[in-house]
């Protein structure tokens, strides 16, 4: 069967007395977002006359005045801000017109992009590939490593089909429109130490405990400030000395006996075990209720209804399943 192309937001739609053009409507969207002609035109990757005479158009279409002068710039209407409290509500019938009519096919095939972390790709999306092999071998999947939240603009604009991310402040709210969500994961972190560190043979440390210790963070990124906000909550900040982004480069800086980190479980959790007699890190829970990282899939709104997006959200959801049943291991091997 031949490969399904994932559609993005384009054709027209009957909407009350105006044939709405979707495009149009997506680069009045963009506008409302950015602020500017020339930002919409950069992010659409079109000129900024093609912006302005798709605007244009649009206005006719609705027969409404949709920009007005603001000195240099230009402004959007009461009407044209009454358009885009639908425009979210259009696209999403439209994902979900594109995904009916996937579903009156097999369903059986079709592309699905995935853009993920690094360890989101280890632990879920490589082994739900695996899988997926197996019980839906049409179904072609395209990985992109990526951090939000330009991944969320790619969502947007149909470049990927699914966001793999840990919510943090700053990311699309829970009654966003445009996407539907899944939560995948709980996962919480544990404090990685060098094996001679003196309290590694304690089974549980308490934060709090560790007011003095040298800390590994990297430099950004959902896991460094869940630490600073997990030591802030017993109060003192953690003096972070080193900085890595890889988690090769922080297991070796643990070894290495120049600090202590907090790491995910599902990072750990693809580790081996050292060979006996062999130098390395231990990983220790915390005591209470640990600090988390939750995973969580957005996808366009209405496109999690189309075969081959929802196989993929099912074997990632069953996946995590597997992940929350599992036991972490205590030791791994340090730079691995």
């Amino acid at each position: 069967m031949a490969r399904r192309e994932t559609c993005s937001y384009s054709g027209r739609m009957h909407s009350g007395t105006a044939d709405l053009d979707l495009r149009k409507l997506r680069v009045l969207r963009e506008l409302a977002e950015r602020g500017t002609v020339s930002a919409v035109a950069e992010a659409l990757h079109l000129t900024p006359s093609a912006v302005s005479q798709q605007l244009s158009a649009l206005a006719r279409e609705t027969g409404v005045r949709l920009l007005e002068p603001a000195g240099r710039r230009v402004r959007l209407t009461g009407a044209a801000r009454v358009l885009l409290r639908h425009a979210d509500e259009l696209f999403a019938r439209l994902e979900r017109v594109q995904a009916d009519l996937a579903a009156f096919q097999d369903g059986a095939s079709g592309e699905v992009r995935v853009t993920a972390f690094s360890s989101a790709i280890t632990g879920l999306v490589l082994p739900a590939l695996r899988e997926l092999r197996e019980t839906s071998p049409g179904l072609a999947l395209t990985l992109c490593e990526s951090e939000v939240p330009g991944a969320y603009t790619g969502l947007v604009h149909g470049e990927t089909d699914l966001v793999i991310a840990v919510v943090a402040p700053g990311d699309p709210p829970a009654d966003d429109a445009r996407f539907a969500r899944v939560s995948l994961l709980a996962d919480p972190l544990d404090v990685m130490l060098h094996a001679d560190h003196p309290r590694a043979k304690e089974r549980a440390l308490d934060l709090a405990d560790l007011v003095d210790e040298v800390w590994v963070t990297g430099s950004s990124g959902s896991c460094s400030k869940l630490t600073a906000t997990a030591c802030a909550s017993v109060g003192y900040a953690p003096r972070v000395v080193h900085r890595a982004d890889e988690w090769t480069t922080v297991f070796g800086l643990v070894e290495a006996g120049l600090g202590i980190s907090l790491v995910p479980r599902l990072v750990t959790s693809r580790i081996a075990a050292p060979p006996p007699g062999e130098r390395g890190v231990v990983i220790r829970e915390l005591t209470g209720a640990p600090p988390m990282r939750h995973i969580t899939v957005f996808v366009r709104n209405g496109a999690e209804r189309a075969p081959h997006i929802a196989a993929v959200l099912d074997a990632l959801t069953r996946q995590a399943e597997r992940v929350r049943g599992g036991r972490p291991l205590s030791v791994v091997a340090g730079g691995a």
